[in-house]
């Protein structure tokens, strides 16, 4: 079996010329099919916008349902007679399966397509809420919970990967902002809602909600949501070498290279299946010796599908490949830097999030305080803004100063201009841990543990946004399953750290607890980032050249 490297996929390592002319007038990145009014980078904006949106609906509901069911703990604990660490168990087995099985649904979308995974796994979703609902015993509510994040685990990483297919390099960080917020929303928006459901109702209301909720997003995703799996030519106008003098290529570390033979993949399987290489998202074919096949197809207009075709949920499988090689394929993109980078910082955020979800109702709602539900879930209000905020901070702020950096590389645009603004999160989350920890052990006012979460809650957005654009940039053509390592690693990282939140905190106090992750986070966060900012372009030119995709 022949190995690739990512330059055989994509010339430009991620180094792509973003602006060009006096005027730096933008360039489309990547460039869509101008033959093919069914490239879905060539879709009607609002198209794009309502397909997006069923998306992360989805992903929300998926935590909404799960995760804000948080502020019930305390009341399912005695309902169930549970402890406290057995009732977490509702929330910390559902974040590993979340994380797990990204491992199954992403092989499977790049084999046989995205839309029939989104159809199946958001009508299951719907299923499972309405079990949680009717559950009779805690055990039925735990599975409920499992197989609710088996579904939606589906969204976790086939989401971001969709704002690759759909929007373009200027316009991530944005997109990729709107889609954290919406799976981190869950974690927030949900306790807060579950709070009042709570004390009007019953926690049982809260399943029906999100039941209800689920249906009519199953009947959006089955209705809106096409196809987005699309082989595109690797011809793409920003290749820099072809556009910069030398003096300008040394600013920007990029070598020279041979001329680029491109063809368009057909629309079916290849007549040639053991001499190819399909792929994805920005790909060429190979054959089997390595050389790029120069054979072109006629430049004609294709057909637009109608709305029918465009719905079925059967779109054939990816040609030149197998299952098996779809399950096999990700793992060796753990050797990339920026993956590892990527997954460990999105799981020491998940991780401080959490576990303020898991001990707010045991701090607030028990003595001392004795809040209600109510009351205490309103700690969410602050956990929502500070997703709001990191989602702004990490997607619109940082494709504004991303664009600015290219203006001054001479139109350049290197993918680690991104990370520049981890300082954000580094500063501000850092910082709320240690004012939640304080806040609770040393019984300071309330406004503590809220000012404490909302910054907490910032780098769960901000985080994720910047980091997960940034694998995009550095292996565009691999990026479903890069993304898949990504989501799938953080949520088997956290749940290993989870699991022990609650002993720890009651042995070693809420400061410690929270001194040291606040430690831990800034040590990821920052130092990790110093040498990917310094290097990172060096290391994302030589990465290119290893020969590890398969």
């Amino acid at each position: 079996m022949r190995l690739y490297t990512l330059r055989e996929l994509d010339t430009s390592e991620g180094t792509v010329q973003l602006h060009k002319g006096g005027n730096g007038t933008l360039e489309l990145v990547p460039r869509p099919n101008e033959t093919d009014p069914n490239d879905p980078l060539r879709w009607p904006t609002w198209k794009k916008h309502v397909a997006f949106a069923s998306v992360c609906a989805f992903s929300f509901l998926t935590n909404y349902g799960i995760g804000g069911l948080a502020p019930a703990f305390y009341i399912l604990s005695k309902e169930f007679d549970k402890t406290v660490a057995e009732t977490s168990d509702l929330l910390l087995w559902p974040i590993l399966v979340l994380g797990a099985f990204n491992f199954f649904w992403v092989p499977i979308a790049n084999y046989i397509g995205k839309r029939p995974v989104f159809v199946f796994a958001s009508l299951l979703l719907t299923l499972s809420s309405i079990w949680g609902a009717t559950a009779n015993g805690f055990k039925s509510l735990l599975w409920s919970n499992i197989i609710g994040a088996f579904a939606g685990s589906a969204t976790e990483a086939l989401g971001a990967s969709m704002v690759n297919d759909l929007y373009f390099l200027h316009e991530r960080g944005a997109k990729m902002g709107i889609y954290t917020n919406a799976i981190s929303g869950g974690n927030t928006i949900g306790p807060l809602f579950c709070s009042f459901v709570l004390q009007g109702l019953s926690w049982r209301w809260h399943k029906w909600i999100t039941t209800i909720l689920m249906a009519i997003t199953f009947t959006a995703v089955l209705l809106f949501v096409p196809e987005t799996r699309y082989y595109r030519a690797n011809d793409q106008p920003s290749r820099v070498e072809d556009k910069l003098v030398p003096e300008q290529m040394a600013s920007v570390n990029m070598p020279r290279t041979d001329s680029l033979f491109t063809c368009w993949e057909p629309a079916g399987p290849s007549p040639t299946p053991d001499k190819g290489r399909a792929t994805t998202n920005g790909h060429i074919t190979t054959s089997s010796s390595g050389s790029r096949t120069p054979e072109r197809y006629a430049v004609a207009e294709l057909p637009k599908k109608t709305y029918l075709q465009e719905i079925v949920l059967w779109t054939g499988v990816t040609p030149n490949t197998t299952l098996l090689k779809s399950f096999v394929r990700p793992l060796p993109l753990i050797a990339y830097p920026c993956v590892i980078y990527a997954f460990l910082g999105y799981a020491v955020s998940l991780v401080l999030t959490v576990a303020v979800n898991i001990l707010n109702p045991f701090v607030l709602q028990a003595p001392p305080h004795s809040w209600s539900p109510l009351i205490s879930g309103l700690i969410n209000i602050a956990g929502f803004l500070g997703n709001v905020c990191g989602a702004y901070a990490g997607g619109w702020l940082v494709d504004i100063w991303a664009d600015w950096r290219s203006r001054q590389n001479q139109g350049v645009f290197e993918p680690e201009s991104r990370l520049a603004l981890l300082i954000l999160p580094t500063l501000i989350t850092g910082s709320g841990c240690l004012v939640f920890g304080y806040g609770v052990e040393r019984a300071l006012h309330w406004t503590s543990l809220f000012f404490g979460y909302g910054m907490i809650s910032f780098a769960l957005t901000a985080v994720p946004t910047i980091t997960m654009a940034y694998v995009s940039d550095c292996v565009l053509p691999v990026n479903s399953d890069a993304l898949m390592l990504v989501n799938g690693l953080k949520n088997i990282v956290a749940f290993g750290f989870l699991y022990g939140i609650v002993p720890w905190a009651e042995e070693a106090g809420y400061i410690n607890c929270f001194g040291t992750q606040s430690g831990i986070f800034v040590g990821i966060i920052a130092i990790g980032a110093v040498p990917l900012i310094m290097y990172g372009a060096r290391i994302r030119h030589a990465q290119a050249h290893w020969r590890i995709i398969m």
